[in-house]
């Protein structure tokens, strides 16, 4: 059965979006060659939103990813660059990835806010606007899964 994990990051600011693409690019080369990793998706929402949708083995490889390399230089960046941030973490029992509306859903019932120095007035409830659910990028693993 698949973990699956959702983030949304908005930047709070456009000159943090030079230094959050070199991130971006250095996290998601990271991503496809982690162990464990299934697959998943990238959003670009409106307002320098952004969306990450993982599907992992279990618990641990997703741990292990965040925990490492480039995905653990760029946490406490974000943390001063973003105003808003959250997460939803799940098992569901199909492989295929769920639906951008099923990943907002969820992260508006169950997500938790994450920690941020300058938050939004949106930042705690999130209460953010609804996503734009079209323009997904597609991540897939540079090896197999076992």
């Amino acid at each position: 059965m698949p973990f699956v994990s959702i983030t949304r990051l908005r930047i709070r600011a456009v000159r943090f979006l030079p230094g959050f693409a070199v991130l971006a690019v250095r996290t998601r080369n990271q991503v496809l060659q982690a162990p464990g990793f299934r697959g998943g998706a990238l959003l670009n929402d409106k307002a320098f939103a952004l969306w990450t949708m993982t599907a992992w083995d279990d618990e641990a490889s997703m741990r292990g990813y965040i925990l490492g390399g480039a995905h653990r230089i760029a946490m406490p960046r974000l943390v001063a660059w973003c105003d808003e941030a959250s997460v939803v973490h799940w098992t569901q029992p199909e492989d295929a990835l769920p639906s951008w509306e099923e990943a907002d859903r969820r992260m508006r019932a169950n997500g938790r806010p994450s920690r941020v120095r300058h938050p939004s007035p949106d930042h705690a409830g999130l209460t953010y606007r609804a996503p734009r659910l079209t323009g997904a990028a597609p991540l897939r693993p540079s090896a197999p899964p076992a």
